[in-house]
């Protein structure tokens, strides 16, 4: 070993344990039992195994679960058990070490976190399964016997997200893309606020980059002027609270660059449109003998005589928390500059029940305080349910669990005035399969406030609901397509299928009573020959439809099966997205470097590359390619929900994809233009796209009434840059108050 490599070594041991010693120093000055010893032990262990491997920033691994492990104690507040299960998590998976081997090292409880933590090859799925979704599964069912396992997950995620500029673009959207999906979420629902938030940034950073920077840039501009109508805003704050005694401390809180953005993109609004950035949180001491709750109200009531509260913008999270345990009072204020503010009161506990959720949760519990509980342990029931009901199809199954993450809840009430605490939009079905499956199974409509109403309607806050049933059960594919919570999917997917079994059953009699009389053979060839011939998807598919008698067995499949009908398999089972409208072949890939960035030219983009139709990029958005099971390459928008899917569910098939476009294709862009109805609004509309701009409107709907018009107009633009050029002159019509790009 030469003198750099001998001085290298010593310098990353001295740091490793250093930050060895900072953990502990955090762990101690905690209010957890002091475990030292363990962690030590521990820390070792990881240490040793990971010896001699490095993370792709070039540092010692270890670096990680340390990292991993401060997170977990400090953000999150967790004690001695889950910082060992930290500093171990990477074990099993990297080394020769296995669970057995936590087990007798460390015990029980350890080894079951780790192994909870440990992604699995293989899956129950079947072969053509999502790896990614069959590890979330995993990860949740040990979830719902210790919730500390998605806890330090999380921890994990947000430590990997801070060091990912180290990874290969392709993964940096696998990894933020998954992030957003559903990690963030997770956190959400957990009550880790902070972190939640963090996560969103940093996915928004890396997949948007230019956006991200764009947006912070005027937080960063707009600063100076928040700053002053912030001081302007709590100088009388202040002043009350002093008078009535209180100990306390006042923050500005700022939108993130993610929920900004966020709102910009679904209310296709500018930035300057954004009118909630800045707010206010009201963190107190409680008064000796006073009930924080109370205080909550006073303080409240207090803001009132100083300034004008919004009617509709009282939220009270003090008597009903969220299901996440998440108690405040919100209310809305207006400011001396004629600017809405909201205010958020909190006492100290529930702000820290606010930043670190569940882990506070369990503080407070220990010292012998209530907590609401009931709320996370229902939603963990459902989970549960959830996990206990077999998927098959692993997307479903993410889908699913990913309902309802970060819905509002709203408050309903029973014929007999029990409360019940419901997502945001959610239906009278969702609320019958809430309460029981059979009541969800033989749903047929409901009362709301003794109206009747369909099983679709969406209920309000405070409505009093009875559902309404039939003796037979009469589950609906439809309902899928109206329900919003994750229990009332699992439930109504589990009864179609078992209606599936029953038709698959009837339709395998029908279908070999039909080969006998013919005296045909029940191979496999056979049968498949058969689901071509109707261009169904696969043999179960044929079960189906014959069991439901939407294929009729007789004289056509006869001749197919005896070859006196002559048709191509390959004509009968292609997919449209597989051609271009054109009709010409898209160009197969058979080997991709996922290490590099694929090019999108003017030569290849029609060629060699398919658009996807559920976003149109145009060149300049932030596009990703995903490589499919026909080897075609599709080009989506980085924010496409579509593609977010897919980089949670086949993240490995994801590829980074640049534009090198000069302005000689045109492509078909909806812009949505509202304003004040008047003589020549579409006269001056026309004439600045046509000959101003020299732009060609491909279709266009427009609608006026009373007084306001709504128009969408199909634009022939080069790029992003013209669609924006487009927008800036539209601007300029005096009668236009918004104008997007949509889609």
């Amino acid at each position: 070993m030469d003198n750099n490599e001998e001085k290298r070594t010593i310098d990353e041991e001295s740091l490793i344990n250093e930050a060895f010693q900072e953990l502990l120093d955090i762990y101690l000055a905690s209010q957890h039992r002091k475990k030292v010893e363990i962690i030590t032990k521990a820390f070792n262990f990881a240490r040793q195994a990971h010896k001699g491997v490095r993370r792709h920033s070039g540092e010692p691994y270890i670096m990680h679960p340390l990292a991993v492990a401060r997170i977990v104690c400090k953000e999150i507040g967790m004690g001695s058990t889950s910082i060992c299960a930290a500093l171990l998590h990477d074990v099993v998976e990297d080394t020769d070490y296995t669970v057995e081997d936590i087990r007798n090292l460390f015990g029980d409880k350890i080894a079951g976190i780790v192994s909870g933590l440990t992604k699995i090859s293989g899956g129950v799925f079947g072969v053509h399964a999502s790896e990614q979704a069959e590890n979330f599964k995993k990860l949740l069912l040990t979830m719902s016997e210790d919730i500390r396992v998605i806890l330090i997950k999380i921890a994990d995620r947000l430590h990997n997200m801070r060091t990912l500029e180290f990874m290969q673009v392709n993964k940096q959207y696998k990894i933020a893309g998954e992030t957003l999906y559903i990690y963030a979420p997770i956190a959400y629902r957990l009550g880790l606020s902070k972190i939640k938030t963090e996560l969103e940034n940093l996915s928004f950073k890396y997949e948007h980059p230019e956006e991200y920077a764009r947006i912070e840039k005027k937080i960063a501009k707009t600063q100076q002027e928040r700053d002053i109508l912030y001081t302007e805003f709590t100088h009388p704050i202040c002043e009350q609270l002093d008078k009535m005694g209180y100990d306390y401390h006042i923050i500005g809180r700022v939108k993130s660059p993610y929920s900004i953005w966020n709102k910009m993109q679904k209310k296709h609004v500018a930035f300057e449109d954004i009118y909630d950035i800045l707010a206010v949180r009201i963190i107190f001491t409680p008064r000796e003998g006073k009930d924080e709750n109370n205080e909550c109200f006073d303080i409240y009531i207090a803001l009132t005589k100083l300034y004008n509260a919004h009617p509709d913008r009282l939220r009270d999270w003090v008597n009903k928390p969220r299901t996440n345990g998440y108690k405040a009072l919100h209310a809305t204020f207006m400011s001396q500059r004629g600017e809405w503010i909201e205010v958020q009161i909190r006492s100290e506990k529930m702000n820290e029940v606010a930043e670190k959720g569940i882990a506070a949760h369990w503080k407070y519990k220990s010292q012998g305080e209530a907590t609401n509980e009931e709320q996370l342990d229902t939603w963990l029931h459902t989970i549960k349910e959830i996990l206990d009901d077999p998927q098959p199809n692993a997307l479903d199954f993410l889908d699913t669990i990913k309902l309802n993450l970060y819905a509002t809840e709203i408050f309903v009430f029973t014929p007999k005035g029990e409360i019940k605490t419901m997502p945001q939009n959610c239906t009278a079905l969702d609320l019958a399969y809430s309460i029981h499956t059979f009541l969800g199974n033989h749903c047929i409509g409901a009362k709301v406030n003794h109206k009747l109403v369909p099983m679709n309607h969406q209920l309000q806050s405070g409505d009093q609901v009875e559902i309404l049933t039939s003796n037979a059960p009469r589950v609906e594919e439809s309902w899928l397509s109206f329900v919003t919570t994750a229990k009332a999917r699992s439930k109504i997917q589990a009864a179609l299928r078992r209606q599936q079994r029953l038709l698959q059953h009837e339709g395998e009699e029908k279908l070999n009573a039909f080969l006998e009389q013919e005296g045909l053979s029940n191979y496999t060839g056979n049968i498949e020959k058969l689901w071509k011939l109707h261009q169904l998807q696969d043999r179960d598919e044929l079960l189906v439809a014959i069991g439901k008698g939407t294929v009729q067995l007789g004289t056509e499949e006869k001749d197919a099966l005896l070859g006196n009908k002559k048709f191509s398999f390959q004509s009968l089972f292609s997919f449209n997205r597989d051609k271009k409208k054109e009709g010409n072949e898209v160009e197969t890939h058979e080997y991709i470097d996922r290490k590099k960035a694929i090019n999108l030219t003017d030569e290849n983009i029609k060629s060699s590359y398919i658009i996807a139709d559920c976003c149109n990029p145009i060149p300049g958005d932030d596009v990703l390619g995903y490589y499919d099971d026909n080897k075609h390459i599709i080009i989506h928008k980085r924010n496409c929900p579509h593609a977010n899917t897919l980089k949670s569910s086949h993240g490995d098939r994801i590829l980074a994809a640049q534009w090198e476009t000069h302005k000689q294709l045109y492509f078909a862009v909806p812009i949505q233009i509202k304003g004040i109805d008047g003589m020549g609004v579409l006269h001056e509309i026309t004439t600045i796209i046509y000959q101003q701009l020299n732009a060609n409107i491909q279709k266009m709907q427009i609608e006026s009434k009373n007084g306001i018009f709504e128009g969408t107009f199909w634009i022939n633009v080069h790029d992003v840059d013209d669609v924006k050029n487009i927008c800036e002159n539209l601007k300029k019509i005096q009668n236009i108050k918004t104008i997007a790009r949509i889609g």
